[in-house]
């Protein structure tokens, strides 16, 4: 008897803790400003300055602040095409504090002469004026039927081959991947490579991006210095397994 009465007891208090945890969660979550958050700050931002995602979220003037609720704000930021996570913390003293997780851009995606960024997840994500500038490598020509929607996914090959390239530079040889200055993807053609501050063209051709990497940064040291290679040829051509080719532009043979 008085097992069975411990049981339900238990439960009883499970079922109170449940329901607690449950009206603190949504009732605080739920609670209006009633004039009490009078500041907003940003931070963990780089692509963006704070007033700019303040002046987005419609929360650069604390007039407008009144019922807002928490789950309102982060609900606002969270439309923002730059930003990933979101988390806020009410610090007391009126003050609410944002901290957001931007996106991770990996490159400049050029397509039918308009810039857009590209995500490591490879999200197609708009370029706002007011954005900071980024030294990115740009992939251009990619091999698209028609311009990808804003916020679409163009994971095709081209495109994660010249993701690859800007992986296996970044593990290999940072100032290659410093220097990388363009992904052309030729339409499905050979892909070929330009570096700032470097005078030939790359002909990287297709796969193995890992495997040229390592050819590449062979020679690197040749090709910057301004020694005879750079100088005296006009392109490096890297599509010949194990083989480095050096030479002249009549010689180069790239299908269109």
């Amino acid at each position: 008897m008085f097992e069975k009465s411990g049981k339900i007891l238990g439960t009883l208090l499970f079922i109170l803790l449940v329901s607690g945890l449950f009206y603190l969660a949504f009732f605080h979550g739920k609670k209006t400003n009633n004039g009490d958050i009078r500041m907003i700050e940003v931070e963990g931002n780089h692509l963006l300055s704070a007033k700019d995602y303040l002046s987005f979220t419609k929360l650069n003037d604390n007039s407008d602040f009144v019922d807002l609720t928490l789950p309102e704000i982060k609900e606002r930021f969270l439309k923002h095409p730059y930003i990933k996570r979101v988390e806020l913390e009410y610090e007391g003293d009126h003050r609410v504090k944002v901290y957001i997780t931007e996106k991770d851009i990996e490159a400049t995606l050029l397509t039918n002469g308009e810039p857009m960024l590209i995500s490591d997840d490879f999200q197609v994500i708009p370029t706002l004026q007011d954005m900071k500038i980024l030294d990115l490598p740009v992939i251009s020509n990619p091999d698209f039927n028609k311009k990808p929607p804003l916020l679409s996914y163009v994971k095709n090959d081209g495109v994660l081959q010249a993701f690859k390239i800007i992986e296996a530079a970044k593990l290999i040889n940072k100032d290659i991947y410093k220097r990388l200055s363009e992904i052309n993807l030729r339409n499905g053609g050979d892909i070929i490579l330009t570096f700032s501050g470097v005078k030939p063209p790359v002909i990287y051709g297709k796969g193995e991006a890992a495997k040229k990497m390592v050819y590449l940064d062979v020679m690197w040291k040749s090709i910057i210095s301004g020694d005879d290679i750079a100088e005296n040829s006009d392109y490096i051509d890297l599509r010949f397994s194990g083989e480095i080719f050096v030479g002249t532009s009549d010689k180069i043979g790239l299908t269109e």
